[in-house]
């Protein structure tokens, strides 16, 4: 393990980018404030509390699924890899640099975010400390899919589909914008294949916006284990 690669790795790749690229992260967060937008218009604002807690949870799962174009473009494009196959960095310390940086990256969002939080009275000390907790689990679950695909990928242009894909199926289809009670429960058991739906279940319950569903839980840190070791299996760090 060499945690001072990650951590300097995630500075340069995701604290140092929010001020050289501030268009990607105006883009990073235009979706879920439109949506919020638009839950708020159509349900006159009776439903904005849980779009702003959605957000939380679309704003960290789009950024882990949409990583994997910036993951497959330093390995097929830039052969970043190679430069660290040679050194004493494996790719576990990549990963954890390249997760905490898109970890990094969201801070503006999560800021404005949590401001609309304070706006509404949403925060307590122990709903902050679950919120934290949930968000880091999507952030390592996401990150893991984005490391899965990217291994996969065989050209650098296949994956601006496929994440758009996968990043509206597994961030909107989910209950992140509306009550999870709106769905029937075999229809959230299969939207649980995505991280996000677990994520926004259980703050949805912690925030007591609608009734906590404790399996849940499990299936959120099940989900989190399962997608590291995949990720770790298929991730792929030397080129054959």
């Amino acid at each position: 393990m060499n945690p001072k690669f990650s951590l300097y790795f995630a500075w340069y790749y995701g604290f140092r980018v929010i001020g050289r690229g501030s268009s990607y992260v105006i883009a990073s967060i235009a979706t879920p404030l439109t949506l919020l937008f638009l839950v708020f218009v159509l349900s006159r604002g009776e439903l904005v509390e849980y779009a702003i807690i959605g957000g939380f949870v679309s704003l960290i799962a789009s950024n882990g699924l949409t990583s994997a174009s910036d993951a497959a473009f330093l390995r097929l494009q830039a052969k970043i890899q190679d430069l660290f196959i040679a050194t004493s960095i494996n790719s576990i310390d990549y990963m954890i640099g390249l997760t905490l940086s898109f970890l990094l990256f969201t801070t503006p969002g999560i800021v404005l975010y949590a401001g609309l939080s304070l706006v509404y009275h949403l925060f307590t000390i122990e709903r902050i400390l679950v919120l934290i907790g949930v968000l880091f689990m999507l952030a390592l679950s996401t990150s893991a899919i984005s490391f899965i695909i990217a291994g996969a990928i065989k050209h650098i242009r296949n994956v601006w589909g496929i994440v758009g894909i996968l990043s509206i199926i597994m961030t909107i289809l989910p209950p992140t914008y509306y009550p999870y009670t709106f769905l029937p429960k075999y229809v959230i058991y299969i939207l649980a294949i995505s991280p996000a739906t677990p994520a926004a279940i259980i703050l949805q319950g912690s925030f007591g916006l609608s009734p906590e569903f404790l399996a849940m839980i499990v299936v959120l840190f099940a989900e989190t284990a399962v997608y590291l070791s995949l990720a770790k299996y298929f991730t792929r760090w030397r080129e054959k």
